[in-house]
């Protein structure tokens, strides 16, 4: 476990977003590392994540995304079709506020909150150096009936809130990954429909701009996720610049990649830390 500080940011609206800081030790700083978790997890899910980060050299930050964790809001909600990607911004703005000029941000993004980083980037609303994309929901994997809910729900009640059908058994192939998954009081299995709107119409629009993407990135995603469909980081990696995308399927994973079984963790992790060395 690593050394971890808690602290709220006040988002535009008064709503209170939890962020967490695994701080280094001792200098110099590599960069820091900006995790962005998935739909109905939290933050704290990523701290073997942010232990191998601090033993790299780089300082982490993570927060629990708006209706999630123990960030304010009902939980699967989404206030406006843009809350999550503006809260994003502002967890930056803060962030850089805390850090050297010279220190580079790094955004680490998981299915949904891969997802969210993506957008973010897509959209230049604000700059960074470096992302990071895990299993990112570039495809819903959405059957032709979701779709048509998805197209209708929203428009008539974008505040229903509904089980998002994930099937935990999936997350990995290391069984007390899951156990925790189903026994912690902090993850959810609510969406509503204007979230559900988000991520379906989200991936397409990623997957769209990558032909003219500029960032730094590394894209991991598992070949056997049954929770996100892996069609969609496919087709992002054979359409993005290889000179920009660095790009790894570890294709007999479950959704989880940094929560897999060991040994197979530990080839995510090592592509992880040779694709920092490499940039940072």
């Amino acid at each position: 476990m690593a050394e971890t500080n808690f602290s709220p940011l006040t988002a535009r609206d008064g709503t209170n977003l939890v962020v967490m800081d695994w701080p280094l030790k001792k200098a110099p700083v590599r960069g820091v590392v900006l995790i962005v978790h998935g739909l109905g997890e939290h933050a704290w899910r990523y701290d073997h994540v942010a232990a191998r980060l601090n033993d790299w050299g780089f300082a982490v930050r993570a927060y629990d995304q708006y209706g999630h964790g123990e960030s304010m809001g009902q939980r699967g909600a989404l206030p406006s079709d843009d809350r999550l990607l503006q809260d994003l911004a502002e967890v930056i703005d803060e962030s850089r506020a805390r850090m050297h000029d010279s220190t580079p941000l790094i955004v680490l993004g998981h299915s949904m909150g891969g997802l969210v980083a993506a957008q973010f980037v897509a959209q230049g609303l604000r700059t960074i150096e470096g992302l990071v994309l895990s299993s990112p929901a570039l495809d819903a994997g959405l059957s032709g009936v979701q779709k048509l809910l998805v197209a209708v729900l929203p428009k008539i009640a974008p505040n229903l809130r509904v089980g998002n059908g994930l099937d935990a058994d999936y997350l990995s192939h290391d069984l007390a990954v899951v156990a925790r998954y189903k026994a912690d009081p902090l993850v959810h299995d609510r969406i509503s429909a204007r979230l559900a709107r988000f991520i379906a119409d989200g991936g397409p629009q990623v997957v769209a701009a990558a032909p003219a993407w500029s960032l730094p990135t590394l894209l991991m995603y598992a070949g056997d996720d049954k929770l996100v469909d892996p069609t969609g980081s496919r087709a992002f990696a054979a359409q993005a610049p290889k000179s920009v995308v660095t790009s790894r399927c570890f294709e007999p994973l479950y959704h989880e990649i940094f929560n897999e079984a060991a040994p197979d963790n530990e080839q995510v992790f090592a592509q992880l830390r040779s694709w920092l060395d490499e940039h940072f």
